[in-house]
């Protein structure tokens, strides 16, 4: 037994054991309760207790080791029968006409009986066929070719569709029932183990793994939750093509320096750096990368492309616009990486209604307009159809050509034209580039397409729709403010008209005079604020302390002319609050001024300051028409609700909301034919009440 005995057989064997356990507590994670899987997981793990025996045996020299792996081989072989038998029986039942034999269960029972007396001979020293090692040999044998005869029949059995998902397999058990038919029949001819054979059998079972990891990921009626990551199989087989490739140059170096003379190393150096720097290009070569996923999306997988990752990486492109790339670069290139496009653009609708590149990526800038009335566009939203331009171009027009543009068949660098649509809605569409390589654009990468480019499209409408709130709420400031103004205006007005109406009867009155001057210059300085503001489409709101008994002493001032004239209660005490001078001054002369619009000649209206604690309280008394109460509590505060014939339903509401911002309150009791009394409280500014008479109006 000494001469099978190496440290090759000792590598072989421990690699196998410990793969096949790894794998076999996988499959066990990801079985879902399956008799397919029952078998899968038998043999898998059999396979392993098979490898590590066997290392024992290679490391220890216990014979007793040795002939424990050769009844745990039997036991491997028997579940691996059983997997196929299993499989057969599958088919049978999915095809009652199929005309499998009904040997295949019988045959597995002899078969592994004949196998393990073969072994029980060859541990006891029965020579029941020559010499024990014979007779072992000899059942072996048919045991490894009863298992090609079972393979075959398996392969046979399952339909021309389903093959695709069990070639992997077949290829593996294929390899190792011939690689076992090699072994014995060399040890049933010489009579010996062959000890590199024997050796290297670890390592051959470890290589048929994956194949078999393969098929359990393509078949889900085994019942394995399993998978094989796209991006494991990439960089795994560019890593094995590159070490294949820089063995290649090494062994290549290697004679041209054994046979090259005093030329040997200089061409050995210069092939080696060649041969990494060539290895370089390749590995950072787009095109390469984009040939070898192709390669082994249609060789290996299923589907061309891996779903889940797909559209995460869509919605990671999408969701990290505005890093570096604008929405519309980042949906052009979310959309090229999947069908491996170096760029393109984007053309959304603009002002005039059509359809105009804003955005591109790699791709020149093209003035292209489309109507979105034109036939192209209309297509487009009615069959959601992706224009492959290349296969349009080269294929003869018979009168079932979808429509294209002008512009399309100008431009020859342009391939695929996909559609942004959101809720029946053309939003735009997207032009990529040629790709890298060639890519057959079938109904998975339309789909695909079609998907993202909903998703890219709903990102485009959501912008868009947030683009217009913004610009609306802006009009809408900038109306709320113009309303403003213009109520404003509409005081000064009334003013001034009051004044003109005034001026035949005391035109030559000296103090009137005075206070006409005064007057006309206030009105201006107001004006020239307003227009100011209107101009910068902006509120100045500037808060600073205002002394409100100097305030309410202006309003009742600038009033004096009215009937009847505003009193000032005496006794008001000097206190302060923040706020914008001229704007509390605007909504606290509006209350007035609805109290002497709403009172007789021969009424009162007053105006009262107080402080309560820390707020300041301004109290405007008329004995007017009062109010009923359905009426302050529905139409009072809402903007533009009046009962005057020239008013505009504006200042009771900006009072409203103007007192709340500074923090304060505004209260109202009234009864009709009785009067009406504006409360309006407001926080005192902290350690303003001596800060003097602060300038009122600006």
């Amino acid at each position: 037994m000494e001469s099978i005995l190496s440290q090759v057989s000792a590598w072989s064997y421990a690699f196998a054991a410990l793969l096949h356990g790894l794998f076999g507590l996988y499959l066990g994670v990801a079985w879902r309760k399956g008799r397919q899987g029952v078998f899968l997981i038998a043999a898998v793990v059999s396979s392993a207790l098979w490898a590590a025996a066997n290392w024992v045996f290679s490391t220890s020299g216990w014979v007793w080791m040795f002939q424990l792996g050769n009844l745990l081989d039997v036991l491997r072989m028997a579940a691996w029968f059983g997997f196929l038998v299993t499989m057969l029986s599958r088919s049978a039942n999915g095809d009652p006409d199929s005309g499998l034999p009904a040997w295949p269960k019988p045959g597995v029972w002899a078969v592994m009986t004949l196998g393990a007396l073969g072994v029980v001979c060859f541990t006891l020293g029965i020579p029941l066929y020559g010499t024990p090692l014979r007779t072992w040999a000899a059942a072996s044998l048919m045991t490894s070719v009863f298992g090609l005869v079972l393979l075959e029949l398996f392969y046979r059995a399952v339909t021309e569709r389903s093959r695709w998902g069990v070639k992997p397999l077949a290829l593996a058990l294929g390899g190792l029932f011939a690689f076992d038919v090699y072994l014995y029949s060399e040890m049933l001819l010489f009579s010996r183990i062959h000890p590199v054979i024997w050796g290297v059998r670890g390592f051959a079972h470890t290589l048929a793994l994956p194949l078999v990891a393969v098929s359990a990921s393509r078949n889900p009626e085994w019942t394995f939750r399993i998978s094989v990551s796209r991006h494991v199989v990439f960089h795994s087989t560019a890593l094995a093509g590159s070490g294949l490739y820089l063995l290649i140059i090494a062994a290549a170096g290697y004679y041209m320096r054994y046979f090259g003379g005093e030329w040997g190393e200089a061409l050995q150096l210069a092939l080696l750096f060649g041969g990494v720097l060539f290895l370089g290009v390749i590995f950072f070569s787009g095109a390469f990368r984009a040939r070898l996923k192709v390669f082994l999306a249609k060789h290996f997988f299923a589907y061309r492309y891996d779903y889940r990752t797909e559209w995460l990486g869509v919605t990671q492109a999408l969701s990290v616009a505005g890093d570096g790339l604008s929405l519309g670069e980042s949906v052009v290139k979310a959309l090229a990486d999947l069908v491996e496009s170096p760029g393109g653009g984007v053309w959304l609708r603009d002002a005039n209604g059509g359809f105009s590149q804003q955005a591109r990526l790699n791709m020149p800038h093209y003035g292209l307009q489309e109507s979105d009335d034109s036939a192209f566009a209309r297509f487009m939203l009615e069959k959601e159809w992706v224009f492959n331009l290349q296969e349009l171009r080269s294929s003869v027009s018979d009168g079932t050509k979808p429509p294209l543009p002008e512009w399309a068949a100008e431009l020859a660098d342009m391939w695929l034209i996909v559609p942004l649509i959101s809720s029946g809605v053309l939003v735009g569409f997207v032009v990529l580039l040629t790709p890298r390589t060639p890519v057959d654009v079938n109904w998975e990468v339309l789909d695909l397409l079609k998907m993202a480019g909903r998703q890219a499209a709903s990102y485009f409408a959501r912008m868009q729709a947030t683009e217009a709130l913004l610009e609306a709420r802006k009009f809408d400031a900038f109306n709320r403010m113009s309303a403003f103004v213009v109520h404003d205006l509409k005081n000064l007005v009334a003013q001034m008209s009051l004044m003109l109406r005034n001026a035949e009867r005391h035109k030559d009155n000296p103090e009137f005079q005075a206070d006409m001057l005064d007057t006309v210059r206030h009105v201006e300085e107001r004006m020239r604020g307003l227009m100011t503001q209107l101009m910068e489409k902006t509120p100045i709101n500037q808060r600073k302390p205002v002394m409100l008994k100097a305030l309410l002493e202006h309003i009742v001032q600038s009033k004096r002319m009215f009937h009847p004239a505003p009193k000032l209660v005496e006794g008001a005490p000097e206190v302060a609050v923040f706020a914008h001078s001229e704007r509390l001054e605007r909504i606290l002369g509006h209350i007035v001024q609805n109290a002497l619009d709403a009172t007789l000649e021969h009424g009162s209206v007053s105006v009262e300051l107080s402080q309560e604690r820390n707020q300041a309280c301004v109290t405007v008394r008329d004995t007017g028409s009062g109010m009923s109460p359905a009426f302050i509590r529905d139409q009072l505060f809402k903007p533009f609700q009046t009962t005057k014939a020239s008013g505009m339903g504006i200042g009771a509401y900006e009072a409203h909301q103007y007192v709340q911002e500074l923090g304060g309150s505004l209260t109202v009791h009234s009864e009709v034919g009785v009067g009406t009394r504006f409360e309006i409280r407001l926080p005192i500014a902290p350690n303003a009440q001596n800060a003097g008479n602060t300038a009122v109006a600006e």
